[in-house]
C-alpha cells in the first residue's frame, strides 16, 4: 500500500517538474525564425564554402594563382588557372571552380594560402536540384558580392585576353632565356680557360 502512494507521489512530482519545464520556456521569447523570409545570422565559426576575400584597397580578390589550394585539397576539388598579365607583377586568377559537392570543410585550403585571398562564407543554404548546382565559380560569385558592396565589379578575362596574356608570357619568358644563353656564351675576344 505504501509502493502505491509513493508511486503516485512519483509521478505527480514528475509531472510538476515536466510543467515547470513547459511554463519555463512558455513565457521566454520566440527563437521560430521563418525561413524562406528571414536569414540565420550564423556564428563566426561557421563554415560555409571557402570564397574568395574582397582585398579592401584594391576592391578585388589576391589571389595570385599559386594552386597552393589546389595542391593541398584532400579531395582535388579545386581548380585553378592563372595568367600573368602584361604590366602586372604576379600572375591573376582567370578560372576559380570549386566543386562543393565532395568538399568535408576541412580548411586546408584557407590556412595554406600564402596572400590568405580565401576565407569561409557564411551561406548555408547550399542544396540544389543538380549536381552542377554545387559546382561554384568563385571568380563569378565574386563579382555579385562585388555588386551587391556597390563596389567596382572585377572583370574575368575572356579567352582571347587570356591568350594574348599567355603569348606575351611566352615571348618573355623566350627573351629572358635568350639574354641568359648569350651572357653565358664567352666573349668573341676572349679565351676559353681549360
Amino acid at each position: 500500500m505504501i509502493n502505491y502512494f509513493k508511486e503516485i507521489l512519483v509521478g505527480f512530482w514528475s509531472l510538476l517538474a515536466g510543467m515547470a519545464v513547459t511554463i519555463r520556456y512558455f513565457t521566454k521569447p520566440i527563437v521560430t525564425v521563418q525561413y524562406p523570409r528571414e536569414k540565420i545570422k550564423m556564428s563566426p565559426a561557421y563554415r560555409g564554402y571557402p570564397r574568395l576575400i574582397i582585398d579592401p584597397e584594391t576592391q578585388t580578390h589576391r589571389c595570385i594563382a599559386c594552386e597552393m589550394c589546389a595542391r593541398i585539397c584532400p579531395s582535388q576539388l579545386i581548380t585553378v588557372e592563372g595568367i600573368k598579365f602584361p604590366g602586372e607583377k604576379q600572375k591573376r586568377a582567370t578560372k576559380y571552380v570549386h566543386e562543393h559537392y565532395y568538399c568535408s570543410l576541412c580548411g586546408l585550403c584557407t590556412e595554406v594560402c600564402p596572400t590568405s585571398a580565401l576565407e569561409y562564407s557564411d551561406e548555408y543554404r547550399l542544396a540544389g536540384y543538380h549536381r552542377e548546382d554545387a559546382v561554384l565559380d568563385h571568380l563569378v560569385i565574386l563579382q555579385l558580392r562585388q555588386t551587391a558592396a556597390g563596389l567596382p565589379v572585377t572583370a574575368i578575362p575572356s579567352a582571347e585576353e587570356i591568350a594574348a596574356a599567355a603569348a606575351a608570357e611566352a615571348a618573355a619568358k623566350e627573351a629572358k632565356a635568350k639574354a641568359a644563353a648569350a651572357a653565358k656564351k664567352p666573349q668573341a675576344g676572349e679565351e676559353v680557360k681549360e
